[in-house]
């Protein structure tokens, strides 16, 4: 269901030390990303609960992107794989929900990053406004 013009909000969850840097970097060189982007900062994106992915649905968000760790993570030999079991998990609650598991993304967001984090946002927010707002997936479902 596209709808013309329309410009999905995208919460996205990013780390302090590891994905932040590249994030302002995006700012600081006036590379430009959507408005309707916020940022969430944690210490370790393997700290993300699902439940905090489905808050984000019910309160408007189209997306939400995980800026993730990787290996570089300092708390965590394991981020990775405990970041993906999140995704993996939110996606089963977005199922059971009626919500499409497109509306979630990650991918390792480093301290240089600038461009891939910009082009992450392109692409997710064209792939989004495809899909049009998400309270049309919830609204269904009630």
């Amino acid at each position: 269901m596209k709808t013309e013009g329309y410009a999905p909000r995208i919460l996205v969850f990013s780390t302090d030390k590891i994905s932040d840097p590249g994030i302002d970097q995006a700012g600081l060189r006036k590379l430009h990303y959507s408005p309707r982007v916020y940022v969430i900062s944690l210490p370790c994106s393997s700290g993300v609960k699902p439940r905090w992915i489905m808050k984000a649905f019910e309160e408007g968000f189209d997306g939400v992107f995980i800026a993730a760790d990787g290996h570089e993570c300092s708390y965590s030999p394991k981020c990775a794989e405990h970041t993906n079991n999140i995704i993996v998990e939110a996606q089963r609650l977005m199922r059971e929900r009626n919500i499409n598991t497109k509306r979630i993304r990650m991918a390792a967001i480093c301290s240089v990053c600038a461009e891939p984090f910009v082009n992450h946002m392109g692409t997710f927010s064209k792939i989004l406004a495809e899909l049009g707002s998400v309270k049309n997936e919830i609204a269904s479902n009630s």
